[in-house]
């Protein structure tokens, strides 16, 4: 839940049963939720799960937490067993032993001291053991007044001057007590709370200074430790008693055993509750200014971190950006930053990744949006060219948490960089001064060296304040001089920038150009940093006070919690004067943006037309150079329709000259069987030849010149026919050009038809494929109606050769029964025959009268029964007859059916189609070529082999067999 917004900012899932504790690490990054099944690990930037612990359900945890500036996991089962996890790795680093016998209790609530070194531990007893993590041994048991016999919750008091190994414990037990008691001398310091106003639940501050406890009445009381202790820090008594003696032990207890003994008289705290309230809120006076400045918001102690500082160089890597935090006092105003974030990225940083390349793409969104989140703090931020200079270390440290990023540059430049922005745009030449003050008195030599090649102050200071050192160290080396730069007064961080320059003065005394100074202040050096460091120090206790940064800056001032601080000290015409001429600037560059991009456009709308005319022109040349092709094509084929026509009027004149011979011959031939003729007639009527002979011979010679007068006649006509065929020949040869051009524009109106006729036959191939698939859908189905009748037809077979068989067992029980009767019939008649009594004749025909009716109905019954069988053959066969009629139908009608709508599309009338289902050619090609042609032929293989089945049964039923016969087989469409 955002304490700010007091919305839901994440929802962390994954336990079944409810949490019992929380832990969070000293980083503020982890944090470990405990249930009685689980325990699980969470990164608190992501709200991720990262591991999860689990347990047999035989044994439950306890409890899970962090112990204090440690990076160790202590985890408490309910068996007693306490295991050490190393966070890094999560692998077990030790388990501390099971107490020995007569001491063992139940764990219940767990205490660690600040420095993680002592874990003490209670249950259902008036015991605590007390643990050493360091030696792994339980080292001392306490045993409580008999009042107690549980505990419920343990605490330590923290102590600003005891380096984190604390003495003092608080235990609140079963009676509502709190008592608070010295664990290395065992003496019951004091106690809040009693059994008429009893404590639910107490909690003691950070800086160990007050106690807040809610009592059971729903009160809440706000303790003094320091007037709690008062009694406690007057000279003791001469004397002090036992509160009540323990339980007896062995001697090997005894070792371990102490028992709390009171050293305090019955004060104030035991009187009345007006009483209490009057003293807890009074002021103490005693406390001094100093421990109030040295006391941190997060209960450091910043004169004990200078010292820790001093002895190691640098704080633990582990617990550097919580000391940091709570060095520079950081307020954490969520609101307030989440305010500046929801103004977006200032128009300043928009185009930050060019100017400053950077390969994450998260740490360059990070940097944006902190610059961006200064530049709408304060104006000044947003023309300040060094800023990304300044922020980016910062920014790739606290990457994860943007608001402590924000919070941490702003503290930064608030508090060291002072008086920087007062000569904006120029450097600070006020704090240049200073510093070059500094190094006049500390190294003149070195100074007058500098001053000889013209290198000023900001060539070798400012380069080193605007980048906060960044450029000149490695990231080990800059955060130890950050860890002593946050430590002390803002002017040490100026007297680590001289210190760095005297360090240096044996390759500048070297130096003699501008451009080798230039480059030595911003790129790495071989410099030892610790050296750095202590000149530093040096430098700011032998520094004189007139020249001395620290006179001249102020103190260190926190950010201000809720709201920010106002942030003006920069010459604001000057910046307002900037911003102006940037917005100014900008619009122009968005102007000509613009104009560039028409430019952009309007470029590639002309190389797009100048593309579209070299295809048009590529184009044209095609089509020329086809109408080219053609051209020579048709000339070719006119050519050879030339050449065609000659040789087709040689072969005219030549068929012409093969007909006249023909007639010749035809005409000589019959000439010849004339004559025959003749000779008959004249053999036959000598008489009349003789007498017509002289007008015979004149009709034949009028009839040779008639022939010769023809012949004269035909030559004549020969010639006027080759005339006309000349004449013919040129009007022929002018229709052919008429008909060429007209054959051409035939032919490309054909291409045209042609080509949609291939569309168009395309369309119908796909449409025939489409009805084809949908018939073979429809085909499946009938088949597999076609099974589901067959498998009916044959049950219905089965029960009626089932009837069948009981019918012919009846059959053959009456036909037994018949043979009994006659041979009955039979024996009474032998018997009848052998009786002397006599009948009388009319006893006797009623007996011949019983026999002959008997025998008719035994007929009458085998007619019956052959009458049955023929029935039941008959509706056997019909059924069959139909399951093969339905199949047979079924099989043809979806071929059918696509004949019809084929034929329909072509304007072709169906008059009658054959009822044996025989599919057309065309049809038959269709279905070939159609992609489901090997299916078709599966299914018409499967139509004959049941077909032949159906023969094979009704041959069976035809020889009426008594065997009975199941399928085989299993159809299957």
């Amino acid at each position: 839940m955002g304490t700010g917004t007091q919305e839901l900012v994440s929802w962390m899932r994954g336990h079944e049963s409810s949490v019992s504790s929380i832990s969070v690490h000293g980083s503020g990054k982890y944090a470990i939720t405990t249930s009685t099944d689980t325990a699980q690990l969470w990164d608190l930037d992501t709200f991720q799960r990262i591991r999860k612990l689990n347990v047999r359900q035989s044994v439950g945890i306890q409890k899970v937490f962090f112990l204090p500036l440690s990076n160790t996991i202590l985890s408490c089962f309910k068996d007693n067993s306490v295991f050490a996890w190393e966070f890094d790795t999560l692998h077990c680093k030790y388990q501390l032993p099971t107490p020995v016998e007569g001491s063992v209790l139940f764990y219940k609530v767990f205490a660690v001291t600040r420095d993680s070194r002592t874990l003490v531990a209670g249950g259902k007893s008036n015991h605590l053991h007390l643990w050493s993590l360091q030696l792994k041994r339980l080292v001392r048991i306490i045993q409580m007044p008999e009042k107690v016999r549980s505990v419920r919750h343990l605490e330590f008091l923290p102590d600003s001057f005891d380096g984190g190994s604390n003495k003092v414990l608080g235990v609140l037990s079963q009676d509502n007590v709190m008592r608070f008691i010295n664990i290395e001398s065992c003496k019951l310091l004091f106690d809040i709370g009693s059994p008429e106003e009893g404590i639910s639940t107490a909690v003691i501050s950070p800086n160990g200074r007050y106690i807040a406890s809610v009592m059971e009445n729903g009160s809440l009381n706000l303790y003094s430790v320091q007037a709690l202790t008062q009694e406690e820090n007057k000279p003791p008594p001469a004397m002090f008693k036992v509160v009540e003696d323990g339980p007896k032990y062995t001697p090997e207890e005894n070792k371990l055993i102490t028992k709390v003994t009171s050293g305090k008289s019955k004060g104030p705290w035991k009187s009345k509750q007006s009483k209490i309230q009057s003293r807890l809120l009074k002021v103490q006076a005693t406390t001094s200014l100093e421990n109030k400045e040295n006391e941190l918001p997060s209960g450091l102690n910043k004169k004990r971190l200078q010292a820790l500082l001093k002895g190691f160089g640098e704080y633990p890597a582990k617990y550097r950006m919580f000391v940091w935090r709570s060095l520079l006092q950081l307020p954490e105003n969520h609101l307030a930053f989440s305010s500046l974030i929801d103004r977006g990225i200032h128009s300043a940083f928009v185009n930050i990744q060019k100017e400053y390349p950077i390969k994450s793409r998260k740490l360059l969104r990070v940097l944006q949006r902190t610059l961006s989140a200064l530049a709408h703090w304060s104006a000044i931020f947003a023309e300040t060219p060094y800023l990304p200079l300044l922020a980016f270390p910062f920014v790739k440290l606290f990457q994860n948490n943007q608001l402590i990023c924000f919070e941490v540059v702003a503290t930064v430049v608030v508090n060291f960089c002072q008086h920087w922005f007062e000569y904006f745009p120029n450097p600070p030449l006020n704090v240049l001064g200073m510093m070059e003050n500094v190094l006049a008195h500390h190294d003149k030599e070195l100074l007058r060296h500098l001053i000889k090649y013209n290198v000023t102050s900001q060539v070798y200071a400012w380069p080193l304040l605007e980048t906060l050192l960044s450029e000149v160290l490695t990231r080990e080396e800059w955060l130890k001089v950050f860890d002593n730069i946050f430590s002390n007064h803002p002017s040490y961080f100026l007297m680590i920038v001289v210190a760095y320059i005297i360090c240096s003065r044996v390759p500048l005394l070297h130096c003699n150009q501008a451009a080798d100074f230039e480059y030595f202040f911003h790129h790495r050096n071989n410099v030892d940093i610790n050296v750095v460091i202590k000149e530093a120090y040096h430098l700011m206790e032998a520094t004189p006070l007139d020249i001395h940064p620290q006179h001249m800056l102020d103190d260190f001032t926190p950010l201000t919690k809720g709201q920010y601080p106002v942030f003006n000290k920069y010459p604001t015409f000057i910046v307002d004067y900037q911003a102006r001429e940037w917005e100014k600037i900008r619009q122009d560059e968005i102007e000509y943006l613009r104009k560039r991009q028409l430019a952009h456009e309007s470029e590639a709308k002309a190389q797009e037309q100048k593309a579209e005319d070299e295809a048009w022109y590529r184009k044209q040349k095609l089509l020329r150079e086809a109408e080219e092709q053609k051209r020579k094509i048709l000339l070719e084929e006119e050519e050879k329709l030339a050449e065609q026509r000659q040789r087709l009027a040689v072969g005219k004149k030549e068929l012409k000259v093969k007909e006249l011979q023909l007639l010749d011959a035809s005409r000589r031939r019959f000439l010849n069987y004339q004559q025959d003729q003749l000779q008959m007639e004249l053999k036959r009527l000598d008489d009349e030849i003789a007498r017509k002979a002289s007008l015979r011979e004149q009709e034949t010679a009028a009839a040779v010149q008639d022939i010769e007068l023809r012949q004269m006649e035909l030559e004549s006509q020969k010639q006027l026919f080759e005339q006309h065929l000349i004449k013919d020949q040129e009007g022929v040869t002018k229709e052919m050009k008429e008909e060429v051009e007209a054959h051409r524009r035939k032919v490309d109106l054909e291409d045209q038809r042609v080509q949609r006729l291939i569309e168009i036959d395309r369309e119908e191939t796909q449409k025939a494929h489409t009805v084809a698939e949908e018939n073979l859908a429809k085909a499946e189905q009938k088949h597999i109606d076609t099974d589901w009748r067959l498998q009916a037809q044959r049950r219905l077979r089965r029960d009626d050769q089932d009837r069948e068989r009981c019918y012919k067992e009846i059959v053959k029980l009456l036909h037994d029964n018949r043979v009994k009767e006659a041979e009955l019939l039979k024996a009474m008649r032998e018997t009848e025959e052998k009786k002397t009594f006599n009948i009388s004749v009319a006893q006797w025909e009623e007996v011949v009268h019983n026999k002959a009716r008997l025998e008719e109905e035994q007929k009458a019954a085998a007619a019956a029964d052959g009458h049955r069988k023929q029935f039941l053959d008959d509706k056997m066969n019909d059924a069959l007859e139909l399951a093969e009629k339905l199949h047979r139908e079924d099989g043809c009608f979806e071929s059918l059916h696509n004949f019809k709508a084929r034929c329909t599309e072509r304007g072709v009338e169906i008059q009658q189609v054959p009822r044996s289902g025989n599919i057309c050619l065309d049809d038959l090609s269709t279905l070939a070529s159609s992609p489901h042609s090997r299916r078709r032929a599966e299914l018409a293989r499967q139509e004959r082999e049941l077909m032949a089945e159906v023969r094979r049964l009704r041959q069976r039923l035809t020889s009426r067999a008594q065997t009975r016969h199941s399928p085989a087989t299993t159809w299957s469409p």
